[in-house]
């Protein structure tokens, strides 16, 4: 058999062994009423487990190892954190233990006791040769219900991970919710491309500056195009002219740094996506919808989020420039239905459940998992081949949790840590 120490960390932890007539190596009867709880920290693998061996009863931990002789290997014997271990669970005892005091370390062989149909359902997911995911041949087979509920889990899984920028962010910004919220906002304006930049301009531009002028369309303009670098040099239409003056007398009022320019990229990116647009784009929000956040969490159709987006007033200089100073074909510039769910999916429903968890208020969570169920799903390669292996895949919510699923578990081959892997290992 081949195996990593994991499989006997799983064999033990669901007791999936052949429990009859169980014995220490010494011959010693044991019965187990709990395994224990797995230790994901330095000293032994499970505390607290209840056992009996012989006559006695113990409460304490358990360690783990393929080869008894592992117990010597990793220097457990004269490490105080093993002082209270109880059993010693091994696939192979190739060496009794015998401990400081002299007392030989009650050991269970598991040799004998894993059933070869369970083993072989293992190796077949953990070292098979599988080209997307390695349960790839058996997932459809997983009921819908075991299925759902582990996507659920996984995907909160993710939001909790990707929520922690968002309190390490809020607590920089004082427990301001709303800079917080446009930080996180302005960043995903960019769209991944841009995105470092856009931060970088909502951290040097708070938006209380921002909302002080937002009865000055221009003047909102200038701030945002200022700070972002774009304003420098010379120009010949009229409009930045303006923009530029305008930024002059700002920058010096509020004692402003701008962004460097060539951090922003234009590169194999189409026009409607160039930053200049974006920027603009991001001006009109700015304009149309001050307190984003207290909106945001007022609201809770996702049409009505939807039209926060829709219907901006970008400045109509841009419906003929894709950049200043070069006119191009008329178009509209309005945000297309795809990158305003990009928006929702990736800035509202982070920040609604972060704020549900950061104020324990299930309601905001489980807003956020709703808000998810109702976004269409993404379009991806990870998708799409999870949808070729027979998952249903209709919203966000389903994509997100299978981005988290594929990436987190089935690319580190961490079947034992899955439920999907589980139920497949205990399928008859």
């Amino acid at each position: 058999m081949f195996f990593t120490e994991d499989f006997i960390h799983y064999i033990w932890k669901f007791r999936l062994f052949d429990r009859d007539n169980l014995q220490t190596t010494a011959g010693e009867s044991i019965e187990v009423f709990s395994a224990g709880l797995p230790n994901s920290d330095s000293g032994p693998d499970f505390h607290n487990a209840r056992l009996r061996i012989g006559d006695t009863t113990w409460a304490g931990n358990v360690e783990l190892h393929i080869n008894s002789s592992d117990w010597h290997k990793h220097k457990h014997t004269h490490d105080g954190a093993y002082k209270n271990v109880i059993l010693h669970v091994v696939y192979r005892d190739d060496e009794p233990i015998v401990l400081p005091d002299g007392r030989q370390l009650a050991t269970l062989e598991l040799k004998d006791r894993i059933s070869p149909d369970l083993y072989n359902r293992y190796h077949g997911l953990v070292f098979g040769n599988q080209q997307f995911v390695p349960c790839e041949g058996t997932i459809r087979h997983v009921d819908d219900i075991t299925l759902r509920n582990w996507l659920t889990r996984v995907l909160v899984e993710r939001l909790e991970k990707r929520s922690a920028a968002v309190m390490a962010a809020l607590e920089k910004n004082k427990g301001d919710w709303e800079e917080t919220f446009y930080q996180f906002l302005a960043a995903q304006f960019g769209f991944k491309t841009n995105a470092l930049p856009f931060e970088l301009l909502a951290k040097s531009l708070p938006q209380i500056t921002l909302s002080k002028h937002k009865n000055n369309p221009l003047q909102v303009e200038a701030l945002i195009f200022g700070q972002a670098g774009f304003l420098e040099g010379e120009w010949k239409d009229e409009y930045p002219q303006k923009l530029q003056e305008e930024y002059a007398f700002l920058r010096k009022k509020y004692n402003l740094a701008p962004v460097e320019k060539h951090l922003w990229k234009f590169m194999r990116m189409r026009p409607q996506n160039f930053p200049t647009i974006r920027l603009a784009q991001f001006a009109a929000l700015i304009v149309k919808s001050n307190h984003l956040f207290s909106k945001m969490i007022d609201i809770k159709d996702v049409t009505h989020l939807r039209k926060l987006f829709t219907d901006l007033e970008v400045n109509p200089y841009w419906e003929t420039h894709y950049r200043f100073d070069a006119e191009s074909r008329a178009s509209s510039k309005s945000l297309g239905e795809s990158s305003i769910d990009i928006l929702l999916l990736n800035t509202f429903v982070l920040i609604l459940f972060s704020y549900g968890k950061h104020n324990q208020q299930e309601y905001y969570v489980n807003r956020s998992l709703k808000l998810l169920e109702k976004l269409p799903a993404e379009e991806n390669n990870i998708v799409t081949n999870f949808g070729l292996l027979g998952i249903k895949v209709n919203t966000a919510f389903d994509s997100q949790a299978l981005l988290e699923l594929k990436n987190n578990y089935c690319s580190y081959k961490k079947c034992l840590q899955c439920g999907v892997g589980n139920k497949i290992l205990r399928m008859a």
